[in-house]
């Protein structure tokens, strides 16, 4: 049978401490035990079902992480404070000082920073390649590379990873593939098409109300437990908990997942369509014009559509920061970062979410300053939509009026 992700969220079952149908949220940060033997058990890690205390993990933590394991075919996960607080412990537990990463050039923002700015700082090197190119992926391998790193569809370029052909490589080489998968859940299953180590930031469409901020790392049981361990666990040692109230909240969310992408992926491919056949330079992974169109229906599951994500050109800065205050004026959305949310969400992330990344290397990948990365709402009328966007554009003279 093929793996659905939708139900195997769909076919967990939990129940509260006095018969409720969501669990208990777990509103402690220490736990108490009727031995000291099994205090010490549970430090060493040998002491199953007891909790320690909540930075190593709670059981509304543990709750959402097994949703989302399931949710992603591994074994096990672990839910942190922020996406952020899901990739660098992940990262630092799998390199040390004289290792190398290979990493996709665009990704998010905060992750380019972290691996060009901050990992240097412990002598780990990061080469950054075109995801695209299998020959310029494995050119970039050298002998002290540990992790092949990219972003199922890429943050902002929407560009494809081919995430079996990368696992390949990086089974060929010794490598742990990881996958950021935050910009398509459900429509891609990195592990299921060979990822090691699968990444979510939870803030974005798996939450879905931009009211948390929460990240996981899905993987196997002995690397969550490598992260977790309380001697040199890099998420227990850093710290980056999630709050046990959040994870409630957050999994009540993840069950209308598959009806908030199926809405969102709907809604985004009938703009980018009309975007298109209006003459804008449109990039969205469900249009034939797509390099990597094939791809993503080659790794997707279909029902859930080509995701939320798309993006314009304008042509300049100026005119795309007016048109983004225009659309928030007319109450199309929000000129805002991060994604996932009802609204339609809008940024220039040249200035905003890519701002790390030097003008030049922008420039080098095609990230140009009139550049609009759209997170596309739930809105019941598309059309409607379209017609004010439209509109927007006319009066600000990026299209001209439409003929009758």
């Amino acid at each position: 049978m093929k793996f659905n992700p939708a139900n195997t969220i769909q076919d967990l079952q939990y129940f509260g401490e006095f018969g409720g149908v969501n669990p208990s949220i777990s509103d402690s940060s220490t736990y108490t035990f009727l031995s000291a033997k099994t205090m010490f058990d549970t430090f060493e890690g040998n002491a199953d079902g007891c909790y320690l205390y909540s930075r190593h993990s709670s059981p509304s933590n543990l709750y959402l992480g097994e949703a989302l394991a399931a949710m992603e075919g591994t074994e096990t996960a672990n839910v942190s404070a922020s996406g952020m607080g899901a990739i660098t412990p992940v990262l630092l537990q799998l390199c040390k000082s004289g290792d190398h990463i290979v990493s996709s050039r665009t990704i998010y923002g905060g992750t380019y920073a972290f691996l060009k700015n901050f990992t240097p700082r412990f002598h780990i090197e990061t080469t950054f390649v075109d995801i695209t190119k299998l020959d310029a992926v494995e050119a970039a391998i050298t002998p002290n590379t540990k992790v092949l790193y990219c972003e199922s569809v890429s943050n902002p370029l929407l560009e494809v990873a081919d995430i079996e052909s990368l696992s390949k490589i990086a089974k060929k080489h010794g490598l742990k593939l990881v996958v950021d998968n935050t910009f398509s859940p459900l429509s891609i299953a990195p592990a299921k098409l060979g990822a090691d180590i699968v990444i979510h930031s939870l803030t974005k469409f798996i939450n879905g109300s931009s009211d948390t901020v929460g990240g996981v790392v899905c993987g196997t049981q002995d690397f969550i437990n490598q992260l977790r361990n309380v001697n040199d666990g890099a998420s227990m040692l850093l710290g980056s908990t999630m709050d046990s109230l959040r994870s409630a909240s957050v999994l009540k969310n993840l069950r209308t997942l598959h009806i908030r992408m199926k809405q969102h992926s709907h809604n985004a491919m009938y703009l980018a369509k009309k975007f298109e056949a209006d003459g804008l330079k449109t990039v969205y992974p469900g249009l034939e014009s797509h390099p990597s169109h094939e791809l993503f229906k080659n790794m997707m599951n279909f029902e859930y559509g080509f995701g939320g994500m798309l993006t314009i050109d304008v042509g300049d800065i100026d005119t795309a920061n007016q048109l983004m205050e225009l659309m928030q004026e007319r109450n199309l959305g929000y000129l805002a970062v991060s994604l996932g949310f009802y609204k339609t969400l809008f940024s220039a992330p040249g200035t905003s979410t890519s701002s790390e990344i030097p003008e030049d290397e922008q420039l080098e990948m095609g990230l140009t300053d009139g550049l609009i990365r759209f997170s596309i709402g739930l809105d019941n009328d598309i059309q409607r939509t379209y017609q004010i966007m439209r509109q927007c554009m006319e009066d600000l003279k990026i299209l001209e009026p439409a003929m009758v």
